[in-house]
Parts: structure tokens; C-alpha cells; sequence
């Protein structure tokens, strides 16, 4: 006589889980971008109006990246960084975890055109259909190009926050994009040079892994340099004063030097890469600074 096998249980995801889904490390720089793209904008919205398209990027952000887990689940579980994720790690079903990405992607975007005007909603649309299928779905996997044409998901959230408090887009909104998408690289990239590893195990076409660390270090000071061109843009076009001009060139004009540092850089051993975490690290503190003095500027000073 056989005993029949019990069903396994379905895998019940803590609350914690659908958090960590939505990398709220990242999601930090999108609000404070998308915040500082409003705060910048001859109109401010009403502080409820505000508060909603603030919270509507941040649930926008929170969607893309549950569907860029649930897609890429495999991937993640052969990577150092990312196997305690909770899909790889096995503390959810990736049908919830697709279901949590859609249905936050689509409430995001409604709440959006309710709160705001449609403009802003569908620049938030755009955002979330460019980070999942252009960026995760098509290009990650595909060719090394995958930063610096998906970069431009990251670039978003300025211009929401700008369409959202004004009902357009103009030229500020527009530099703001280009600065964000040029900085995407560089900053990436100097991550990629030290845990190069991980992704050559896991098979990922990263610049690092078909190209090399002396190239992509050579391309990430290449790309630097238009960065911090369009970075104090601004100020000579009359679109900002001459705080904000003043703070880019300086913060610009560092970025630029510690890129030298990386390009200059042979260093093979993660641990004798010290020129790119500091960069890394500098990119961060870089872009957090670039856009209060944004809005210092536009506040302060306008």
C-alpha cells in the first residue's frame, strides 16, 4: 500500500520580503530626484497634490524593480550580492512577487493621472515599461550597451516631478534627464570593475565582462566628461543662478577627477580598487548634492 504525498505548502512571504522587492536603497535617490524635479519647477503643487506624485514615483520605482526581481530571479540567485534576495533566497513565489509589481504599477500610474494630470502618469508609464521590458527584459542580457541605454529608466523622475507639478516638460527637465542618464554609467560601471565576478558567473554581458576593466575604465571618464558639461548647463542657458552653477562646476569638477583616478587605475585585485569605490561613492553623495542645490537655487535664490 502507498501513501500519497502531501501537497507542499505554498511559500507565505513576510512582509519584509515584498519591502526588500522594491529596493528601497535605491528608491531613496528616485523620490529625492523626482522631489527636487517638483521643488525646482516655477509651480509647486498643492503639499497634498505633492505628496501623492512623490508617493507615486516611489510606488512606480517599487514596481519596476519587483518585476526586474521576478524576472530575473535566476540570474540573482548566482550573484553574491543579490542571492539573499527573497525570490532566489526562496522566501516567495515569483507569481506574487509578479502580481505585488503589477498591481503597484498600475495603481502608481492611476494615482498619478487622478492626483496630478495624465502628462506626469504617463512619464511614470513610460518609466516602468522602459526599466522592465527595454532595460531587464531586452537589453541586461544582450549586449553591454545595457547600463547606458537603460540608464535612461533612472532618468525618469525628475521630469515626472516636473510634469507633475507644471502639466509640461521644458528644457530644465529635459538637461536634468541627461545629466541623470550620463551619470548612470560611470557610476555603474565603477560598482561592476570590483564585482566583476559576479557577474561573469551569472553570465550578464556587463562592459567589465566582454570589454575589460582597462576599456571600461577608459569609457567611464569618457562619459564622465558630457556629464558634467550638461551638469552646469543650466546656469550659462539662464535656466539657474549662479548657486547652482557654482556648486556643479565644483561637484562636476571633482567627479571628473576621481574618474581620472579610475581610468589611470590597473588594479585587477578588488581589493587595490580603491579609485573605484571612491568614485562609486562619490557618484552617490554627487547626484544627493547636484539636486538640492537645484533646489536651494530655485527656492533660495530665484
Amino acid at each position: 500500500m502507498t501513501t500519497a504525498t502531501a501537497p507542499s505548502s505554498p511559500i507565505v512571504a513576510d512582509w519584509r520580503d515584498f519591502y526588500a522587492l522594491t529596493k528601497p536603497g535605491v528608491m531613496k535617490l528616485v523620490v529625492f530626484t523626482g522631489l527636487a524635479g517638483m521643488l525646482a519647477a516655477p509651480v509647486v503643487p498643492h503639499p497634498v497634490l505633492g505628496f501623492a506624485a512623490i508617493l507615486c514615483i516611489a510606488l512606480a520605482h517599487g514596481a519596476a524593480a519587483a518585476l526586474n526581481q521576478w524576472y530575473e530571479s535566476d540570474i540573482d540567485a548566482l550573484m553574491k550580492r543579490t542571492a539573499d534576495r527573497p525570490l532566489p533566497a526562496g522566501r516567495m513565489e515569483r507569481e506574487a512577487a509578479l502580481h505585488f509589481g503589477v498591481g503597484l504599477g498600475v495603481f502608481s500610474v492611476v494615482l498619478m493621472g487622478l492626483a496630478t494630470n495624465w502628462l506626469a502618469a504617463a512619464t511614470l508609464a513610460a518609466a516602468i515599461l522602459f526599466y522592465v521590458g527595454i532595460y531587464t527584459v531586452w537589453l541586461k542580457r544582450r549586449t553591454p550597451q545595457n547600463i547606458v541605454i537603460g540608464g535612461a529608466a533612472g532618468a525618469f523622475p525628475p521630469v515626472i516631478g516636473w510634469a507633475a507639478a507644471t502639466g509640461d516638460i521644458t528644457t530644465l527637465p529635459i538637461l536634468l534627464f541627461a545629466l541623470i542618464f550620463l551619470w548612470t554609467p560611470p557610476h555603474f560601471w565603477a560598482l561592476s570593475l570590483w564585482v566583476n565576478a559576479d557577474y561573469e558567473r551569472a553570465g550578464v554581458p556587463m562592459m567589465t565582462v566582454v570589454a575589460g576593466p582597462k576599456r571600461t575604465r577608459r569609457q567611464i571618464l569618457l562619459y564622465s566628461l558630457p556629464m558634467a558639461a550638461v551638469a552646469v548647463a543650466p546656469w550659462p542657458l539662464g535656466l539657474t543662478g549662479a548657486f547652482y552653477g557654482i556648486a556643479a562646476s565644483v561637484l562636476s569638477g571633482i567627479f571628473v577627477a576621481l574618474a581620472a583616478a579610475v581610468s589611470a587605475n590597473r588594479a585587477t585585485d578588488p581589493a587595490a580598487m580603491k579609485p573605484e569605490k571612491r568614485l562609486f561613492a562619490f557618484s552617490i553623495f554627487y547626484l544627493f548634492a547636484m539636486f538640492a542645490a537645484l533646489v536651494i537655487d530655485a527656492r533660495l535664490f530665484a
